[in-house]
Formats: structure tokens, C-alpha cells, sequence
């Protein structure tokens, strides 16, 4: 029977939950997920609880707040001018409270998202924390196949 190892390749179902119990992602209903321990795919708090799990195995692990994704920080707040979001983007679009915008990394390859939480006059507050920063998590897996 193969145990999950730093470095293993996971066929796996999970679902991660905030506090209120909502899934936040859930691959239960759908496909499985595939992903490699170790490069990123998982927080480190999470991967650290399926490490010696044997394969086959139905687990959930409730992790304390900030454990899993790290505590709120307020430097993650940003106010971006609406010049620069309408020189960089769609010059016509109109961000409302509430809204997931993404961003280019500054090497292009990548993304990352900030959560509209404020609008000024010329300008757009944006939080870049995860949104399950500062906050316990659920997370639930069912093991499909490590190898």
C-alpha cells in the first residue's frame, strides 16, 4: 500500500471549507484533482496533513486559524489608481465591492487576484490576502492513488 511521501504525485477528491462551512473548492462531484506534493499546489499546513496517509484513505482535518493560509495582513491592502487599472486594462470596465480581479505577475507568467473592498473618486482598494487568511479551514480529502 503506498503512503504519501514529500514529493509524491496525488490522484485525490478534496474539498477545502471556511469557517461558515461553505466549499471554497470542492472536487467531490466532479473529476479528481492531480497535483505533486511539494510544488505549491496545496499550502504547506494542508500537505503536511496527508503526509503517511496510506492511499484509499477518506480523512478531514480541521486547522486552526491562520494555519493553513496565514494570518490577515494589512499591507496586503492596496489602493491601485483607476488611471493606471484603465492604462493596463479595459479602460470601459467598472469595478463594483466584492469583485476578483486579476492581476499579471510582474514576469507575466502568472496571475494572482485582489478582491475589490473599497471605491474612492480615483481610486480602487484592493485586498490581496487569500480569502481564507487569518481563518480556520476544513479540509477534507479522499485518496484516490499516490505514487
Amino acid at each position: 500500500m503506498n503512503l504519501v511521501e514529500p514529493g509524491s504525485f496525488l490522484t485525490l477528491h478534496y474539498r477545502l471549507s471556511g469557517p461558515d462551512g461553505a466549499a471554497v473548492v470542492d472536487t467531490f462531484a466532479d473529476k479528481p484533482a492531480t497535483l505533486s506534493l511539494g510544488t505549491g499546489q496545496l499550502a504547506p499546513a494542508i500537505e503536511q496533513q496527508l503526509i503517511g496517509l496510506a492511499e484509499g484513505t477518506q480523512a478531514a482535518f480541521d486547522l486552526p486559524a491562520g494555519a493553513a493560509f496565514g494570518q490577515r495582513n494589512p499591507e496586503m491592502l492596496q489602493r491601485v489608481k483607476l488611471a493606471l487599472l484603465h492604462e493596463l486594462g479595459d479602460p470601459d470596465t467598472e469595478y463594483h465591492v466584492g469583485d476578483v480581479v486579476q492581476f499579471p505577475t510582474p514576469d507575466g507568467q502568472g496571475s494572482y487576484a485582489g478582491v475589490v473592498r473599497e471605491l474612492g473618486t480615483d481610486w480602487v482598494l484592493f485586498d490581496f490576502n487569500h480569502p481564507l487568511a487569518g481563518q480556520p479551514v476544513r479540509f477534507e480529502v479522499k485518496l484516490l492513488g499516490v505514487l
